[in-house]
């Protein structure tokens, strides 16, 4: 069967036609950075969990997040910031998926707690009740948790050590938003990620944000994620910005920061 009259190759192609007119409609673009402005201001994204925990994300980047974990199939996902806990477990829970799934391909059976896939995430502050509710989660065989700066030179050492021996990594920064600490990370992370792989920078819709969105922050327009992101790919050309994940989420706490590594 050729593309011509394979179903399901055609309706992948019409989704990526689709998808590529998103990029030039600034109108759907203003509606949607207005809609984000309300559900920032109204904390929208602090409503939802995964697994039993909080999980300060927008629904729509974690269904993006499962599509390139599914992608890309890392061994070892790396994330700054770790807050209640529930995007360690959302990954923890793609990689157990991973390991059921490489079993039943396998014609073998997966034990959970010996699967050699694993989650790292890095927090300056892991609040107790936050670290005792991941740690008595099912998930918790497939997390290990590093407090302290993720941009001092001894955690930097300490992570690149524990990625060592791993094949595909996919990172996820989304602690900090400044722009000083963001650039601090990418040039820190950025590599471990390998190629065909993703380092993922959140919170760079901030950029788009009218300047009084985060007034209790360090960060606004001009100070932050996204300027980390355009200032780090100046010198990187082994990234580039995923435009098809990119245009696609019209609803989105990441725009250019899907990062992929393509080098």
């Amino acid at each position: 069967m050729n593309d011509d009259t394979n179903p399901v190759r055609e309706f992948e192609i019409e989704r990526e036609t689709r998808i590529s007119g998103y990029g030039g409609r600034d109108d759907w673009k203003a509606l949607s950075r207005n809609w984000l402005k309300t559900a920032f201001d109204e904390k929208y994204m602090y409503n939802f969990t995964w697994g039993g925990r909080p999980i300060i994300q927008l629904p729509t980047d974690m269904v993006v997040f499962q599509e390139l974990v599914w992608a890309t199939r890392p061994d070892l996902i790396i994330e700054t910031g770790i807050a209640h806990g529930g995007s360690l477990i959302m990954s923890a829970s793609l990689l157990a998926m991973l390991d059921y799934c490489d079993a039943v391909e396998s014609g073998g059976v997966v034990d959970p707690k010996t699967a050699g896939r694993r989650v790292l995430g890095i927090d300056i502050d892991i609040r107790s009740h936050n670290r005792e509710a991941i740690e008595a989660h099912p998930m918790s065989s497939k997390i290990d948790m590093f407090e302290g700066s993720s941009i001092e030179d001894a955690m930097i050492r300490r992570v690149h050590a524990h990625a060592e021996g791993y094949e595909r990594v996919l990172v996820c920064l989304d602690s900090n938003h400044t722009h000083d600490h963001v650039l601090a990370e990418l040039n820190a992370y950025a590599e471990l990620a390998t190629r065909g792989s993703y380092c993922l920078v959140f919170d760079t819709v901030i950029e788009d944000l009218p300047e009084n969105t985060f007034p209790d922050r360090p960060w606004a327009p001009g100070n932050n994620a996204k300027t980390a992101v355009h200032e780090f790919l100046t010198s990187h050309p082994e990234f580039e910005v995923d435009r098809s994940v990119n245009d696609k989420l019209m609803i989105s706490a990441a725009p250019d920061g899907w990062l992929k590594r393509v080098k």
